[in-house]
């Protein structure tokens, strides 16, 4: 308890491994802004950990690949807190419904929306957060924040016969690239910069693999210490280990929660 205790974190996203870091947040004793596309969204789930939690929670709606509503969102935040103490940057999404896919068929539209969601949105975040982090009285520990960015292990260990989505794999790589450039210029700002990059989780953007027999049987094998789909709140519990001071001297790594994914040795074929 109180691990995070004094400090204001923003959080992208309002459901999922969003809403559970959320919740985290709050018990170990931070501020929480939430940050999601969705009005309705955004103040339900501030609402709930206000009634549930209590603590001080704020939240805005804003389109993340907008730069203005971006910047508006983070305005509300310091106006509302003072300061941003860290971000755990969660919102993003399939590209399926854009047309993602193997690279031979898919169009540029797929792509360059595909890439908007998952990566430009994380970049523009980053931009305003890290401005005002910058600017910002470094804390009792000599620390003026910490950054959180959410990848994927299908960014490094793909797995095409269920997942053969290449723009998303793409931007979740590209988010680690981000992530160790970030680390080492800021640096002597004494801002970390992370990733952590899930397995299978139970999340409304896993659904189509979640209602899958054939995916669920081959992560249940793929990640056999958090089954079929791993719960947001193990993502929850890594993403307090890497915005609190328990982390203070790690920075651009990427840390896999993923129940075993990245190191499996199995065959696609049940029983393989």
């Amino acid at each position: 308890m109180n691990r995070l205790g004094g400090r204001t974190i923003v959080v992208t996203g309002s459901t999922g491994i969003a809403a559970a870091a959320a919740r985290r947040f709050v018990i170990e004793g931070a501020g929480v802004f939430v940050i999601s596309k969705t009005e309705e969204h955004a103040g339900r789930l501030a609402t709930a950990l206000a009634m549930e939690l209590g603590g001080t929670i704020g939240w805005a709606s804003a389109d993340l690949t907008d730069e203005a509503a971006t910047e508006r969102a983070i305005d509300a935040c310091t106006t509302r807190f003072g300061r941003i103490d860290g971000l755990f940057s969660v919102a993003g999404g399939s590209g399926r419904r854009f047309g993602d896919g193997p690279i031979h068929a898919m169009t540029r539209d797929a792509w360059d929306r595909t890439l908007e969601l998952n990566l430009t949105s994380q970049a523009l975040v980053c931009r305003s957060v890290v401005a005002r982090m910058r600017g910002q009285e470094p804390d009792a520990t000599g620390s003026r924040g910490a950054i959180l960015l959410m990848g994927s292990v299908t960014a490094t260990d793909p797995a095409p016969e269920f997942f053969a989505t290449h723009a998303y794999a793409a931007a979740k790589g590209a988010i680690n690239a981000l992530a160790t450039t970030m680390a080492a210029t800021y640096l002597p700002d004494r801002i970390r910069v992370n990733v952590v990059a899930p397995g299978l989780t139970a999340t409304p953007m896993a659904q189509r693999a979640a209602d899958d027999p054939a995916i669920r049987a081959y992560a249940a094998r793929k990640q056999p210490l958090a089954g079929p789909m791993m719960d947001p709140d193990d993502v929850a519990h890594a993403a307090v280990y890497l915005l609190s001071d328990e982390s203070r001297a790690v920075t651009g790594q990427v840390l896999k929660v993923d129940g075993g994914w990245s190191v499996a040795s199995i065959s696609p074929e049940a029983g393989s």
